[in-house]
């Protein structure tokens, strides 16, 4: 995926087409929950392997104490890191093996943070991405999480099978 396609996939909230908002049978549109954490991220920064966007904390994400919901931080993690891994031209992200994060202050309603996501590695199977989040005016962190991948392994047979469908011509006579 491209680096334009990594931005419109956050700044979007996970969508690209008008027709995922198709309705599902609760009522909600596909794909809603991505949309209802990252409505209106920014991305300020996108290069391969890296990437800076910027957030105003929502009143919808706010837990009990009124602050960022670790929820819906954990939940930044997953969805900005695996467009991290999208920066570095890997065709999908696969599933998550591991999420951790460690909270290391609160982020109130209306703050501007700054998120920032780097790929650690990304391997033939396995991607790890680290996620920190700071505040915007004073850089103080807030989170930081590391999120591994399992990236999907192209199956063997199934490139043999798209090898032989391949028209080869030889070099030697064009035969």
């Amino acid at each position: 995926m491209d680096l334009e396609s990594v931005r419109r996939y956050l700044e979007k909230g996970g969508g690209e087409d008008e027709d995922k908002n198709a309705f599902t049978i609760n009522g909600l549109p596909l794909r809603f929950f991505e949309r209802f954490i990252m409505q209106d991220l920014r991305v300020d920064l996108i290069e391969p392997g890296r990437l800076i966007c910027t957030f105003k904390v929502p009143q919808r994400l706010l837990n009990a104490g009124n602050f960022l919901h670790g929820g819906a931080t954990a939940t930044l993690v997953d969805l900005v890191g695996s467009a991290v891994i999208f920066s570095v031209g890997a065709p999908a992200t696969g599933v998550s093996v591991e999420i951790n994060v460690s909270y290391l202050d609160a982020a109130y309603a209306d703050e501007e943070i700054e998120i920032e996501a780097r790929v650690l590695r990304v391997g033939k199977a396995i991607g790890v991405v680290s996620v920190e989040f700071r505040k915007k005016e004073t850089g103080k962190i807030i989170a930081q999480g590391r999120h591994t991948k399992y990236l999907p392994v192209a199956s063997k047979i199934i490139y043999a099978y798209r090898m032989s469908k391949t028209v080869v011509t030889c070099v030697r006579c064009s035969c």
